[in-house]
């Protein structure tokens, strides 16, 4: 069996920090590593859709940004297929096919479903589309026959959705789909990036983001901003590592080599640590060490970006034969799934002679 790699992003604008160590980042290794037959990339605009059905020109502009950065971050067309979602239509028709699959209650009770509904406040206006994107994203991994889905932690609910679909789909008609396996980012902190405010998840709608298109002035701001330790008043005093966001960060992105080169004072960031529970270390000088390495981090990235923004037709094109590749490989699968579940009436020859003879014999001499 073909290795297989299915992973995207909705686009409901630029992809901040919490996007690059929970998923973008590990994109780039696995794309390089070889070990894949293939990697598609999805721009998923349909699932975005589902809960900014309203507003279709936020998503229609958010796509060419989600795009750049995905260039930006080093993933390759020529070794990645980077696609449009709604410009293939055979997943819509597999999503259709998968509803029956499903009940309503099991949908309600997906985790990240539930989770997702709570700040929008759908209630009883909850749209069916939004309800339903775990089949759509069940459509999406099974038409490309992904065997390996890179996810953040909160969409292993949905990766085990897939697989019941899968597993229903094969028992009624028979064995075609592929059961996909969740990739989880290596680091634990770095599968949900807490927001620069302290809460629990990085969020466009909260404003609490460090975009990977943030110019190094923008980002200082942010950095110097951060939650930290509300108990932490003076320096002498002892500080509090959990909860604390700048070393949450550090803890994503720190390696002992930048601390000879950003704060030789210590070794390591478990010195770092140690001395801030001790007290004695102000919260400024932590910060201003985050803040060089995300610099360092997001140096080649804003680099990359600025390349790809100077030919946003080139950028397109790229989105246009990616999604021309794999609307060939969806068709495919659907053929396949039409044809196990006997609904691929003008291909199949036996049932057309079958009922050909049928009603020859039946006719009157």
């Amino acid at each position: 069996m073909n290795k297989i790699i299915l992973t995207g992003d909705r686009p409901t604008g630029r992809l901040h920090l919490g996007h690059y160590v929970s998923t973008l980042k590990r994109r780039v290794t696995l794309q390089n590593s070889g070990q894949y037959d293939k990697v598609l990339i999805m721009i998923a605009d349909a699932q975005a859709l589902t809960d900014n059905f309203d507003n279709p020109e936020k998503i229609r502009q958010s796509i060419i940004e989600v795009a750049l950065d995905y260039l930006s971050v080093g993933l390759d067309p020529s070794i990645s297929t980077l696609l449009i979602q709604s410009q293939i239509p055979e997943l819509t028709e597999l999503t259709f096919y998968y509803m029956n699959l499903v009940n309503t209650a099991r949908l309600y009770r997906n985790p990240t479903v539930k989770a997702e509904m709570q700040p929008k406040h759908f209630e009883a206006n909850l749209p069916a589309g939004f309800l339903c994107y775990p089949i759509s994203q069940a459509a999406d991994i099974t038409a490309f026959k992904a065997t390996t889905v890179p996810v953040g932690e909160d969409q292993l609910p949905m990766i085990e959705q897939t697989r019941e679909i899968v597993r229903k789909f094969n028992s009624i008609y028979k064995d075609i789909l592929v059961e996909p396996e969740a990739l989880l980012p290596q680091k634990k902190v770095c599968r949900r990036l807490p927001g620069t405010d302290g809460t629990a998840k990085m969020s466009k709608s909260l404003g609490n983001c460090i975009y990977l298109a943030d110019t190094p002035d923008e980002i200082r701001k942010k950095v110097m901003g951060m939650f930290t330790d509300p108990l932490h008043i003076q320096v002498s005093d002892p500080g509090h590592i959990e909860g604390n966001t700048v070393f949450t960060y550090l803890d994503a992105f720190c390696e002992d080599r930048h601390f000879a080169q950003y704060l030789p004072d210590y070794a390591c960031l478990g010195e770092l640590k140690a001395h801030y529970q001790r007290g004695g270390l102000g919260d400024v000088k932590f910060k201003k060490f985050l803040n060089e390495i995300l610099q360092e981090e997001l140096e080649p990235v804003r680099k990359r970006r600025a390349i790809y923004e100077k030919d946003i037709s080139a950028v397109y094109e790229i989105l246009k034969s990616g999604s021309e590749q794999a609307r060939a490989i969806a068709a495919e699968t659907l053929d396949e799934v039409k044809d196990a579940m006997k609904i691929n009436y003008f291909a199949d020859t036996a049932l057309i002679e079958s009922h050909r003879h049928k009603y020859e014999d039946e006719t009157p001499a």
